[in-house]
């Protein structure tokens, strides 16, 4: 299993992959340099021909661009200290290549290295729809310590535009490796439930047991 994050990480590796999403690993590498995080960035080729698609004017910012067949990189080995590290988007070939450990890049074998230190690796897989293959390996992968996060909006953040999607989806992804995007609060329920949960605060205080909505025991 993987270490928890003791508070904020310092050093995080970005793995880019060829699935769709390059406004997510734009953005996503925006946020960390925000937050102060020392980023380490692996492209793989076919994630630049998707932005070429996608984003012609991406800018994928970082402090450490690695070639993505480096293997001798700093980060292709354990002693060099990272906190975490994220691919966004990961297509179904980078997952299966770490889920069966064959290190035929830097970006794999970095994740490769992430699992072996017991950090954190968060994996957000952008494919649809899934076969049974694409599904073992994230079971592999989820086995052997991975955390499996695929790029789903969510309608209840009530979005008004693309970027308010893109931005709940990386904030999402990115809490899983311990960066908390100011603007991005974690859900606090509904105002109903927050009234439900109040009913039961004065009811526990000395209100009547029958109260409605009260748990039963």
């Amino acid at each position: 299993m993987n270490t928890p994050i003791a508070g904020a990480p310092r050093r995080v590796i970005v793995g880019v992959s060829g699935a769709t999403g390059t406004a997510l690993a734009v953005r996503a590498l925006q946020l960390l340099g925000a937050a102060g995080v020392e980023r380490h960035l692996v492209i793989s080729p076919a994630a630049r021909r998707t932005a070429a698609y996608e984003m012609p004017e991406a800018a994928f910012d970082a402090e450490v661009v690695h070639n993505f067949r480096d293997i001798g990189a700093s980060i292709a080995s354990g002693s060099y200290p990272v906190d975490a590290m994220i691919v966004i988007p990961c297509s179904v070939k980078t997952l299966g290549a770490i889920a069966s450990g064959v290190s035929e890049n830097l970006l794999v074998r970095a994740a490769d290295v992430t699992l072996k230190e017991r950090r954190r690796l968060v994996l957000c897989v952008r494919e649809t729809p899934l076969h049974l293959g694409h599904l073992r390996a994230m079971v592999t992968a989820t086995e052997i310590g991975a955390i499996i996060a695929p790029p789903m909006p969510a309608f209840y953040a009530q979005p008004e535009s693309l970027d308010d999607v893109v931005d709940h989806i990386v904030a999402r992804a990115l809490s899983l490796i311990g960066v908390h995007v100011p603007g991005a609060p974690p859900w606090q329920g509904t105002p109903a439930s927050a009234a439900r949960t109040e009913d039961h605060s004065q009811a526990g205080s000395g209100g009547p047991s029958s109260a409605p909505g009260r748990p039963s025991r």
